[in-house]
């Protein structure tokens, strides 16, 4: 077996995966990231880019086979590209920190549940696939980064979200290899989606997801890729990542509970530092009309990916994409507004004066001492300057969320109440996180068919709605 393609390593691990390998830990964390992440698709019903991709599943349509969120039906393929981008386009879903890579483990919920949906899966089936497509790409993110080769983490979406999706199937190993390898290769992303912002960044994972899925059905039918897609010549170590090992078949579920739940509507990194702020301006009654500055010491992976370092400079903000990855924009709107949630997007919000003015009088700093603390502790601190002298400060190495401080079921149904309420009656609510809650005892498409009652646009497909 040690001279067999990693694919058909991995390939064994998702498809012998079972409901009775998770640790009630782990199964109740990925309760709390699914009922997360459904709180995030359900507030981006209105984004930009969902209307865009409604108009254009409208047009050109499909079998109508698997639920989208907010009404309708589409092929298994439009519905992950769709509800993975609900999921992802706020950028208030999950995360995970490895030391040469962040990712967001619940980009693969709207592929594998769309494949779950079709397969008519119980939801301990579900449950399990979701468990592979996180470990997976949290492993892949440990021992196989990208990042530093200019290559993003939506790279691993060919390993993660296929593997998940092939559980979901309940393809065997053997069908699951092809689709791995044929997923591997074609899917390998570039950075570039991070330094050069856009709605792209919002959809460059869902739509390798959905791909997944597509590869995964075709592989169902007997089409073959290359198996040496992962440790192979010329593959995804030769080509991209370097060499690295994992032993899937010890592979287990313990990264599940290792992931982090946004407090804050903002990129990961920046967490520590909002909560120290926002404590600062809560205990000291700032106003923001009495500061003169606000400084960041932080880890160089915050600094270089939203800080102005390897990234690019983040003074120059004018979208909801280029926002939300800027330490000086969230930290001004921070102060400002005295949160940070999908209002703090809003477009004459991004652009008003007294936020681009105070951003400018933001310094962010690399700390050595705090990245030799990372990737186990955020550390950072924070000072504001206010106009009579003084100089208030904090300082952090985690925040509500983090793995040290994980959510917890009420913590999660609180944030998914912020996000819904202005959505979703009460009742549906209810029905969805009791859903969620049990969702071993019941099937998929009970949740599905509740997401179909998400208000949205239900012109998306007339015959199945």
């Amino acid at each position: 077996m040690a001279d067999q393609p990693m694919t058909l390593h991995l390939a064994r691990y998702a498809t012998s995966a079972k409901f009775e390998d998770l640790p009630d830990e782990a199964r109740e964390a990925l309760k709390i990231r699914l009922l997360d992440a459904l709180g995030c698709a359900i507030g981006a019903l209105d984004g930009p880019p969902i209307a865009i991709l409604r108009q254009d599943i409208a047009e050109f349509g499909g079998a109508p086979l698997v639920s989208l969120v907010g009404g309708g039906h589409a092929a298994p393929r439009d519905a992950a590209l769709y509800n993975g981008a609900l999921v992802r386009y706020l950028d208030f879903n999950d995360s995970y920190i490895a030391p040469g890579e962040t990712c967001h483990p619940s980009d693969n919920i709207g592929a594998v549940l769309a494949a779950a949906e079709y397969r008519d899966l119980p939801g301990s089936e579900l449950l399990t696939a979701l468990a592979v497509a996180y470990q997976v790409q949290c492993r892949l993110g440990d021992e196989g980064p990208v990042r530093a080769r200019h290559f993003d983490h939506v790279t691993h979406a060919g390993y993660a979200a296929t593997s998940g999706v092939a559980r979901a199937l309940r393809l065997d190993a053997g069908q699951a290899a092809h689709a791995l390898a044929m997923a591997g290769t074609a899917l390998n992303a570039l950075r570039v989606t991070r330094t050069s912002l856009s709605h792209w960044k919002g959809l460059a994972y869902p739509y390798a997801a959905a791909e997944a899925v597509h590869l995964a059905l075709l592989a169902a039918r007997g089409l073959t890729g290359p198996l040496g897609a992962l440790d192979g010549r010329k593959g995804l170590m030769d080509a991209i990542s370097g060499p690295f090992t994992i032993d899937w078949e010890r592979a287990g579920f313990d990264r599940i509970t290792r992931t982090f739940v946004k407090r804050f509507n903002a990129e990961v990194h920046s967490q520590p530092a909002l909560e120290a702020l926002l404590e600062l301006r809560a205990e000291h009654g700032l106003r923001p009309e009495d500061v003169t500055g606000i400084e960041l010491d932080t880890f160089d992976v915050a600094y270089d990916i939203i800080g102005g370092g390897s990234d690019g400079e983040k003074t120059r903000i004018s979208t909801k994409e280029e926002a939300d990855h800027s330490l000086p924009y969230l930290l001004a709107v921070a102060l400002l507004d005295g949160q940070v949630l999908p209002a703090q997007y809003a477009p004459e919000r991004v652009v008003a004066a007294d936020v681009q003015d105070l951003l400018t009088r933001v310094v962010i700093r690399n700390r050595p001492e705090y990245t030799a603390r990372f990737p186990d502790e955020l550390a950072c601190r924070v000072r504001v300057l206010t106009r009579d002298g003084a100089v208030l400060e904090r300082e952090k190495s985690d925040y509500a969320g983090h793995f040290r401080r994980p959510a917890d079921w009420a913590s999660a149904m609180a944030k998914f109440t912020g996000l819904t309420e202005p959505i979703i009656t009460p009742a549906l609510r209810e029905e969805l996180a009791a859903c969620v809650r049990s969702l071993e005892e019941r099937r998929t498409s009970t949740l599905t068919d509740l997401l179909r009652k998400v208000p949205g646009d239900a012109k998306t497909d007339e015959r199945g709605a």
